[in-house]
């Protein structure tokens, strides 16, 4: 085992729409939140050994609903801050700065509430979480930890536990309510699930 289990959370009303939803605390839609109950027959096959979500309502009530009991809050598992591109769209961003991409450009800063992250922050936290979960995650016998958090959060994590520059989060597009597992071969972080959600056919390695 020694592995990741990384859980986005459902749907929100900015997901929905698009808009870059950091710091701002959304609740789940009606839907969100089935697409969390929905998570609870996929998430009972994976022996946890910790659980932990970010203290924004739309992780927590994710893992409430989905039946991951003793959940703790960890505040590093927050969401990109987008400082002053909170709330609003990619297609509004590009009317002010055409081609401008996040992954390279950045964001500009917002108010008291937003300040604005860079990416590289982004990665010294999910840095930490991740020096936190080592004895778990670096051992070949323990159960998973599972993360309940956001998708750009979750892109970074997963490019710094492979040992990207936490910019190759690019590289990882995840769904709400999507999970994704990270694990170990040889020794070393690997990739061995991503994307999946209820209803998914199992992923090709566990059918082999």
């Amino acid at each position: 085992m020694g592995g990741l289990l990384l859980i986005r959370h459902g749907r929100t009303e900015w997901s929905v729409a698009r808009r870059h939803t950091g710091r701002t605390d959304v609740p789940l839609t009606a839907e969100g939140e089935e697409q969390a109950r929905a998570l609870r027959p996929l998430l009972s096959s994976y022996r946890l050994s910790r659980v932990l979500t970010s203290p924004l309502q739309r992780a927590s009530r994710t893992a409430e609903l989905a039946g991951l009991p003793g959940a703790e809050t960890d505040p590093d598992l927050v969401e990109w801050d987008y400082g002053g591109y909170e709330g609003i769209t990619t297609a509004q961003v590009r009317n002010e700065r055409p081609g401008w991409y996040i992954w390279r450009d950045g964001v500009v800063p917002g108010d008291a509430d937003h300040p604005g992250e860079t990416v590289a922050g982004v990665g010294a936290r999910a840095d930490r979480v991740l020096e936190r979960l080592r004895p778990l995650v670096d051992d070949p016998d323990s159960a998973d930890a599972a993360l309940v958090a956001h998708g750009h959060f979750l892109r970074v994590l997963t490019a710094r536990r492979l040992g990207l520059p936490p910019e190759c989060g690019s590289l990882f597009r995840l769904e709400t309510a999507a999970t994704a597992r990270l694990g170990l071969e040889h020794g070393r972080p690997v990739l061995t699930d991503w994307n999946t959600r209820p209803g998914d056919p199992p992923p090709i390695a566990s059918i082999l």
